[in-house]
C-alpha cells in the first residue's frame, strides 16, 4: 500500500491525514536510527548503549501516546515480568534490602528494550539491518581485541584483549554471538555475489583508517579516552544513517560483506581471548547452525577445529586442562551456590548479597574468600532470588529459542538464517553460561533481551511487498 493510499484511509481531511502519515513515518525512521545505534554500541559502550535506549524508549512512548504504534502482545513478556517481581520480591525479603535494590535491580530497567524492539524489528529490512548494526559493532570489538593482544601487550591469562569493554570475558562472550549470526547469515542467507559497490569500499577504508587512528592515539597515550568516544559515536551514527536509509545503500553486499569480515576476526580474537567459555559455547552455537544447514557440515566444523588443535597455538594448548586454579574454584563456587539455595530456596540471599554470602558459605577447599558471582547462570539465579526466578528465567528463554526453532521449519525462506542465528546465539549464551554469569553482564544483557524478541517478529509466511514501505525499498 502507497504513502497516499494510507493518508487517504487516515480520515476525511486528505492533507491532515498525509501530516498525519509524513509525521509517523519520521517518529518511526528516528526509533529506527536509535535502535541500530543502541546494536552498535551495547557491544563497545553500555554508557551510550543506555543513552539511546533511553531516547529509542521515549520516540516509542510518544507514539504510543499518538497512537501511531499497536500495542501487541509479546509471549515472552509473561515471563520476563514474572522474573521481575520476583526479583523485587527477593530484594524486598534480602537481608540488607537498601544494598540489594542498589545493586541487583537496577539493571531491570534494560528489559523495557523487548517492547521497544518488537515494535522496532516488525519489518525484515528493520530487522536486517538492526542485526547488521549489531555484527558492525562486534567487528570494531573484535579488532580492538586482536591489536591488544598483538601490539598491547594483552598476551597472559592475567592481562587478556578486552577491546573497548572492562572485562575480556563480556568481550568474548558478544563476539561468540556475532560469530553464529555471522555464520547463519553466511549459510542460510541471501547473498551478494558481486564485488563490493565503491561506496561500501569507501565505508570500509574509512572504517579501518578510523580504527588505526583510534589505535595510534592509544599506543601513544594521546586523547586516547577521547578518540575512543568519538570512534563509537561515529560508529552509532553509521548504523543510524544505514538503518534509516531510503536509497539503494546500504544494499545486500554490505550486510553479507559484514558477516563475511566478522566471522574471521571474531574466531581470532576469540583464540587469543583464552576464554574457554566462549569457545565452548560458540562450537556449541556454531553446531547448531551446521547441523540445520546440513548434518554433514559438521566435518567442516570438525575439521576446523583440528586444524586449529594441530597448530599447537599457546593461547589454545595452555587451556586445555581443568586442573588449573580456575577450574578449581569453579567446583567450589558451584558447591557453595547450592548450599545457598537449600538454606533460601524461595527468594534466595538476595540481588546483590552472593559476594557477602559467599564468605559464609566457602568450601575449604577454595582459594578464595569472596566472589562477585557464582559463574554459572542458573545456580547464580537462584541462589540470588531464589528458585521460582530460576524457573521465569528458563521458561522466558525456552520460549525465545521454541519459537526460533519453529521459525527454523516453517518460516518465510528470506528470515530463515535470523531464526537459526537466534537459536544458534542462544543456545552459546547457555552452553557458556554453564561456566560464566554471562546474564549479569550488561552488554551480554542487551544482546539477549534482543535477540529474545526476534523470532517472535518473524513472519510464518514470506513478507508481501505491502510490508515494505515507500523510504525502505527491498533489497536486490
Amino acid at each position: 500500500m502507497g504513502g497516499s493510499e494510507e493518508a487517504a484511509s487516515l480520515g476525511p481531511y486528505p492533507m491532515a491525514a498525509g501530516a498525519v502519515f509524513a509525521e509517523e513515518k519520521r517518529l518511526d525512521r528516528i526509533q529506527l536510527g536509535l535502535m541500530a545505534a543502541l546494536g552498535t554500541t551495547c557491544v563497545l559502550a553500555i554508557f551510550a548503549a543506555q543513552v539511546f535506549l533511553a531516547l529509542a524508549t521515549a520516540v516509542f512512548l510518544a507514539r504510543l501516546a499518538l497512537r501511531r504504534s499497536p500495542a501487541t502482545h509479546i509471549p515472552i513478556a509473561a515471563p520476563i515480568l514474572a522474573f521481575i517481581v520476583w526479583t523485587l520480591l527477593s530484594a524486598s525479603f534480602s537481608p540488607d534490602p537498601d544494598e540489594s535494590f542498589r545493586t541487583g535491580v537496577k539493571k531491570l530497567v534494560l528489559f523495557f528494550i523487548i517492547y521497544v524492539a518488537h515494535d522496532t524489528l516488525r519489518r525484515r529490512l528493520a530487522r536486517e539491518r538492526i542485526i547488521d548494526a549489531v555484527l558492525l559493532g562486534s567487528l570494531a570489538l573484535g579488532m580492538g581485541m586482536i591489536v591488544q593482544y598483538h601490539f598491547f601487550g594483552f598476551d597472559t591469562l592475567n592481562q587478556r584483549p578486552t577491546s573497548f569493554l572492562g572485562h575480556w570475558m563480556t568481550a568474548s562472550g558478544l563476539l561468540m554471538c556475532a560469530l553464529v549470526l555471522a555464520a547463519a547469515r553466511l549459510m542460510f542467507g541471501p547473498l551478494s555475489r558481486s564485488l563490493p559497490c565503491r561506496k561500501s569500499r569507501g565505508a570500509l577504508a574509512l572504517l579501518l583508517g578510523a580504527f588505526a587512528m583510534l589505535s595510534l592515539l592509544q599506543k601513544t597515550d594521546v586523547f586516547a579516552a577521547e578518540g575512543e568516544r568519538l570512534f563509537i559515536a561515529g560508529l552509532a551514527l553509521a548504523a543510524a544513517v544505514m538503518a534509516t536509509s531510503r536509497g539503494s545503500w546500504p544494499d545486500l553486499g554490505v550486510s553479507t560483506g559484514l558477516a563475511a569480515l566478522v566471522a574471521p576476526a571474531s574466531i581470532w580474537a576469540l583464540l587469543v581471548s583464552q576464554t574457554r567459555s566462549a569457545w565452548l559455547g560458540a562450537l556449541a552455537g556454531l553446531t547448531i547452525v551446521f547441523v540445520l544447514k546440513a548434518p554433514k557440515a559438521l566435518w567442516i566444523l570438525a575439521a576446523g577445529v583440528v586444524l586449529v588443535l594441530a597448530m599447537r597455538p599457546a593461547v589454545v594448548t595452555q587451556r586445555l586442562t581443568v586442573k588449573d586454579e580456575s577450574s578449581r574454584d569453579r567446583y567450589y563456587m558451584w558447591q557453595a551456590g547450592i548450599d545457598m539455595i537449600i538454606e533460601q530456596p524461595i527468594f534466595g540471599q538476595g540481588p546483590g548479597m552472593i559476594p557477602r554470602a559467599y564468605e559464609r558459605f566457602r568450601w575449604p577447599g577454595s582459594s578464595i574468600n569472596r566472589t562477585p558471582h557464582l559463574h554459572n547462570n542458573a545456580l547464580q539465579i537462584a541462589a540470588e532470588r531464589g528458585l521460582p526466578c530460576a524457573v521465569f528465567w528458563m521458561w522466558w528463554v525456552a520460549l525465545s529459542m521454541g519459537a526460533a526453532y519453529r521459525r527454523t521449519r516453517r518460516g518465510a525462506a528470506e528470515d530463515r538464517w535470523l531464526a537459526v542465528g537466534v537459536l544458534g546465539a542462544l543456545s552459546a549464551i547457555m552452553i557458556a553460561g554453564l561456566f560464566e554469569y554471562n546474564f549479569g553482564d550488561s552488554e551480554v544483557l542487551y544482546v539477549i533481551l534482543l535477540l529474545s524478541v526476534v523470532p517472535f517478529t518473524l513472519p510464518q509466511e514470506a513478507e508481501s511487498p505491502r510490508h515494505e514501505t515507500a523510504d525502505e525499498p527491498t533489497r536486490a
